[in-house]
């Protein structure tokens, strides 16, 4: 049997004969251990047949899961002991996917994701055991939780080991091999370190925690650039809090007392001329931001008033009072309208307040795009016919005057007074003495004799007149959030609002008045399309808007000439809530007249057929419709401001290009002006083609050349 374990053992194939009467064999002897290293050497061989090979060798019981199946290879090329060979054995099965759950008296092979379901042998750090066996070891973790290193832990962990935090008691529960447990348990040793990190608040007197902060920052970074290795702890980090003027400091020890040393050094009280600064505004209006730190000093300086410390105790001035020594005000601030800067000069405290303030309303503020469309369609339609008489004699005058108009040709007495009011009665006199009347719409008719004894007449009077109109006006403006702003697109049309005569009395006697200096006391006002909009910004998108829109036309009127122009007048004035890039409707008008009017001689207009000679008939129908909508957009950038540009610039630009296709064919000569291409814009810095508005004339073609013929020699 000694022969046999010193030999080579191998098995090179199946059945396993020579291996099996050798098994059988060293079980009759029933060897209590063994005796002489073994050179193990398997080629493609059942792993059962393996663990009976280490139950013979090594004395062990082994109990097999049926699901434990496989053939195994082991190559060794020297000789092993019963220790050696048993965790050459152990490792073949992890490598399987297999574990050895060691029991009382027996040792169970299973397969390894079920392995921790079993037996397992809870272990402590001094236990001995072999690293391919399955263990369960549970460790105390002393300064960081458990929970937060189990993700980090849990890639080093195989599918079939376990690992879990119990919060409680905060530890961690690690099933697996026992040489990968070791492995986890030596990085948890490391991670699970005492930091020395701890936060401490520098409070200052004198300096600003922002500035300081913002020095000691960029020292740090420079020297974290120069010399990368030079910090071993935790890197310190700083940050200000302005409302207790305190630095919070954070990170090792030598960090924080270097750190503190350099706040303390710093954190000293300045010169009284180190009182004024400078302060240069980006945005807001120097003049306007004035008038707000005047107010917000007088709280501050009062404030500071009172915390004061009181003459004696520690950190109070040597005046014993925070108030200037001749006792004004703590705080001046003066606005410098050229630079758009504020000149403050105040305590180092209240400075830092302030410009803490100015900070926050020294933004850029957002713009609002307002498109007002203002849309009407109207439609008109008139209709008349009516017959005027008149006859009159030496003693006797009778007329009928049916129709609108009280003077000129529409009115049957102002034909025949032209007709009487001159000897000329030729053609030309006649056209004459048309053209100082007022000749009316329409078709008229006159007919009778106004030469005879007894003159007599009839005037017909017949008006169809149809009109439609169509306005679209869209007035566009830009202004900043809470600004008001006005657009006017118009006349300035003059209003006679008086007229006065002065009276003298001359000569010798004194009841004769002459009149002299008249004049008139006129008034100008727009007409055409006004739009004054005030917008305010809310939370969110919405748009608080104060509108005034007005859309004034002058309308045909009679009586301009004594009584002034008429106006057509729309307006509205109200303040609306609308969203971003909505469309909302101000208000509008939605009108539909019927006019219908019959004037006629009593009795006369009443007879069937005939009375159509006695009567007059007029009907208007009228429909308009007038609507005003809001298109307001937040323009909150000046890419935003760019692209709706970029928009109406291009639009104008399109109309200028249609307007110089269509030319002038009575100046064929003479280009349209036409905006510049936006990237010509930008290169060169104009806007309009400043080139000549004429065409270029042609250029002659160059005479033809002429070879020369002299071959060198001057001909004559």
């Amino acid at each position: 049997m000694i022969h046999w374990l010193n030999q080579r053992l191998t098995v090179h194939g199946r059945p396993l004969r020579r291996l099996a009467w050798a098994l059988l064999f060293g079980a009759w002897l029933a060897l209590p251990a063994l005796a002489a290293p073994v050179t193990l050497n398997l080629k493609d061989a059942d792993i059962n047949a393996l663990v009976e090979s280490m139950s013979v060798l090594t004395g062990k019981n082994f109990i097999v899961d049926p699901r434990v199946k496989g053939r195994v290879t082991i190559i060794s090329s020297k000789p092993m002991d019963e220790k050696e060979l048993y965790e050459v054995f152990l490792a073949v099965l992890a490598v399987h996917g297999f574990a050895a759950v060691p029991g009382d008296k027996a040792i169970k092979i299973v397969p390894a994701a079920g392995a921790k379901q079993e037996n397992v042998p809870t272990i402590d750090p001094q236990s001995r055991v072999e690293a391919d066996q399955i263990v369960t070891r549970v460790i105390q973790v002393q300064n960081v939780s458990a929970a937060q290193i189990v993700p980090i832990l849990r890639p080093l962990i195989p599918p079939q080991g376990h690992l879990a935090a119990y919060t409680p008691t905060n530890v961690l529960i690690i099933s697996d091999s026992a040489a990968n447990v070791e492995r986890i348990a030596s990085i948890i040793s490391r991670i699970d370190l005492a930091s020395n990190e701890e936060v401490e608040i520098v409070a200052l007197r004198h300096a600003s925690a922002t500035e300081i902060v913002r020095v000691l920052t960029a020292l740090e970074q420079g020297k974290g650039r120069a010399d990368p290795a030079a910090g071993v702890g935790t890197p310190a980090r700083m940050v200000a809090d302005e409302r207790t003027n305190s630095i919070l400091l954070s990170g090792d020890k030598a960090s924080r007392v270097r750190l503190r040393t350099l706040i303390t050094h710093l954190d000293t009280p300045v010169d009284a001329g180190g009182n004024t600064q400078v302060v240069y505004l980006r945005y807001a209006k120097a003049k306007d931001l004035q008038a707000v730190l005047q107010g917000v000093s007088k709280s501050l300086s009062n404030e500071v008033a009172r915390n004061a410390p009181t003459p004696g105790q520690p950190g109070a001035p040597p005046g014993g009072s925070p108030s200037s020594s001749g006792g004004g005000s703590l705080v001046d601030i003066q606005a410098d309208e050229s630079t758009n800067a504020l000149v403050i000069t105040a305590p180092p405290d209240l400075i830092r307040s302030l410009r803490s303030v100015i900070a926050q309303l020294d933004v850029r503020r957002a713009q609002v795009l307002v498109e007002a469309v203002i849309a009407e369609i109207s439609a008109e339609k008139t209709a008349e016919l009516g017959v005027q008489w008149v006859s009159y004699g030496n003693s006797l005058v009778g007329f009928t005057n049916l129709g609108t108009e009280t003077t000129g040709l529409s009115n049957i007495l102002g034909l025949a007074a032209l007709a009487n009011s001159g000897s000329d009665t030729s053609a030309l006199g006649a056209a004459a003495g048309l053209s100082n009347a007022k000749v009316p719409q329409g078709m008229q008719m006159a007919l009778g004799d106004f030469g005879g004894a007894n003159p007599f007449g009839a005037l017909i009077s017949a008006l169809a007149k149809d009109a439609d109109t169509n306005v679209l006006s869209t007035p566009t403006i830009v202004t900043m959030d809470n600004e008001e702003a006005e657009i006017v697109v118009g006349q300035n049309v003059p209003f006679v609002t008086g007229s006065y005569t002065s009276g003298n009395t001359s000569g010798s006697n004194t009841n004769t008045n002459t009149f002299s200096n008249p004049f008139q006391t006129i008034q100008r006002d727009d007409v055409g399309i006004k739009l004054k909009v005030k917008p305010q910004i809310n939370e969110g998108n919405a748009i608080k808007l104060e509108i005034e829109q007005e859309v004034s036309s002058l309308a045909p009127s009679a009586n301009t000439a004594t009584q002034g122009p008429t106006t057509n007048k729309r307006s509205i004035k109200t303040i609306v809530m609308v969203e971003d890039g909505q469309i909302l409707v101000l208000g509008g008008l939605i009108d539909d007249q019927l006019t219908e009017s019959s004037k006629k001689v009593p009795l006369l207009g009443d007879v069937p057929l005939l009375g159509n000679l006695f009567r007059y008939r007029d009907t208007t129908k009228l429909k308009r419709n007038l609507m005003v909508f809001l298109h307001p957009v937040i323009l909150r950038d000046a890419a935003q401001g760019t692209l709706h540009t970029n928009d109406k610039y291009s639009y104008i630009r399109d109309q200028q290009f249609a307007a110089r296709e269509r030319g002038d064919y009575l100046l064929s000569d003479v280009k349209p002006p036409l905006l510049k291409p936006q990237a010509e814009v930008k290169a060169q810095g104009t806007i309009l083609d400043l080139s000549s508005p004429f065409k270029p004339e042609p250029e002659p073609p160059p005479p033809p050349v002429v070879e020369s013929t002299d071959f060198g020699f001057n001909n004559r």
